[in-house]
């Protein structure tokens, strides 16, 4: 069989750098792997002999897109370590923040990087001369979203209100009071987009995934709750490490997560759609089960509808914690400098964020580690690219391409946060 070599020089909607290589020998696949060149930032590193209060503002810098998880991750772990819990109304407002860059992440990934992918186009900027009205609606529901984020943490990139224990100053209801408007019309605009959304044409493709997300009793996860799986896990967060490595592979710069016993998982949306429906608010599922989602759903395409429903669910979650918020006494919780261990998880709109922090008497950090989502889907990601490789050989080659892209676009990877790169070969030997 002659050789035969994809390549894409710019994959420009996925954040960071990483190539596919794909090989065949007589119509057989031998090898698929999805390579990440982007040289690690050593935030870990950086963190060690700093004061556990900067590890929000620190950490935050991780991501542009979704800065609020990392510092939530980080305030939760810090508060741990001192054995320390933040009450009701600083909780709620936290979980408010948190919504606002579901909004906004969610609102960018579905409307400009994702969707132009199946409805043909090659990126938002041509899509939008045949559906500008869509476009707008997308880019008015990101601005909603990072207007909540900039009232509620003082700024919409890398936050600078969020500390441990709380925040350092509080809004006031008649500012928060001041985005009702607008957050019930991005309510009414993502319970439209989902049954847009659910109208494209939908690659027939699934696997036997094991989804992993947080689990609330009583609300959709957000800061808190136990780490579950679509197979049988049920763990408190303080053991994820117990489940959960990561690992070097030859051919990538980036970790991989994987269970201990070796098999990959997929964290994010469709997991926590899977294994949280029940906890999505009645306008959120009523526009699911509309969009003809149900549970398991388990085509990663489907993905950007689940997307759609969650956006839907975090203008509602947002209008109704603003409707029954409460300013508090003080904006913060006074937490000790004490020596301990305290580990979060957290759900960033890409999956489960995972910190752990040593912390020492001086309230030093003595030791890191950081487990963002999109190392837990590399793997996830990759398996699926493989069983996706025989139909790619089979297809014309600008097909076959775009159908890799958009197969790990499923994932709304954030690589490192920096820039945008795919090289994709297919050798067949």
């Amino acid at each position: 069989m002659p050789h035969r070599t994809i390549k894409v020089d710019y994959l420009a909607r996925v954040e960071g750098e990483g190539g596919l290589t794909i090989r065949y020998r007589d119509d057989q696949v031998q090898d698929v792997k999805l390579r990440i060149f982007e040289p690690p930032r050593f935030f870990e590193a950086l963190l060690c002999g700093r004061s556990r209060l900067e590890a929000p503002d620190i950490t935050a810098r991780i991501c542009g897109i979704c800065p609020v998880a990392y510092q939530m991750s980080a305030c939760h772990a810090i508060e741990a370590a001192a054995d320390v819990q933040v009450p009701g109304p600083l909780r709620d407002l936290r979980r408010l923040l948190y919504c606002g860059e579901w909004i906004e992440s969610h609102a960018l990934h579905t409307f400009m990087l994702h969707a132009p992918d199946f409805l043909g186009y090659p990126d938002a900027v041509a899509m939008a001369q045949d559906h500008p009205e869509w476009v707008k609606r997308g880019l008015r529901m990101k601005k909603t979203g990072n207007a909540l984020v900039t009232l509620v943490g003082g700024r919409e990139i890398h936050p600078v209100n969020v500390r441990v224990g709380g925040f350092y100053r509080l809004p006031s209801q008649q500012d928060l009071h001041g985005l009702v408007a607008e957050l019930e019309w991005g309510r009414d605009a993502a319970r439209a987009s989902v049954a847009w959304m659910a109208g494209f044409d939908f690659p027939d493709f699934e696997r036997d995934y094991e989804f992993v997300a947080l689990r609330h009793p009583g609300e959709y996860a957000l800061n808190e709750g136990r780490i579950v799986s679509s197979k049988g896990l049920d763990s408190a967060v303080a053991d994820y490490e117990a489940h959960f490595e990561e690992e070097h592979v030859e051919h990538s710069n980036a970790l991989q997560s994987r269970r201990k016993d070796g098999g990959d998982y997929m964290c994010g949306p469709l997991a926590r759609f899977n294994l949280n429906f029940d906890r999505l608010s009645p306008p959120a599922q009523e526009a699911a089960r509309a969009a003809g989602l149900a549970v398991p759903c388990k085509n990663p395409f489907r993905g950007l509808v689940v997307r759609a429903v969650e956006m839907l669910w975090a203008f509602d979650e947002a209008l109704r914690l603003i409707a029954a918020w409460e300013p508090p006494e003080h904006p913060y919780v006074e937490v000790p400098a004490r020596a301990g261990r305290g580990c979060a998880c957290t759900e960033a709109p890409r999956g489960i964020l995972y910190h752990r922090y040593d912390v020492d008497d001086a309230g030093l950090i003595q030791e890191v580690k950081i487990v963002p989502p999109t190392a837990q889907n590399l793997k996830c990601i990759e398996a699926d690219l493989w069983r996706m490789a025989p139909e790619l050989a089979a297809m014309a080659l600008e097909d076959a391409t775009l159908r890799a892209e958009q197969a790990v676009r499923n994932y709304d990877p954030c690589i490192s946060c920096a820039t945008h790169f795919l090289r994709l070969d297919i050798v067949r030997e």
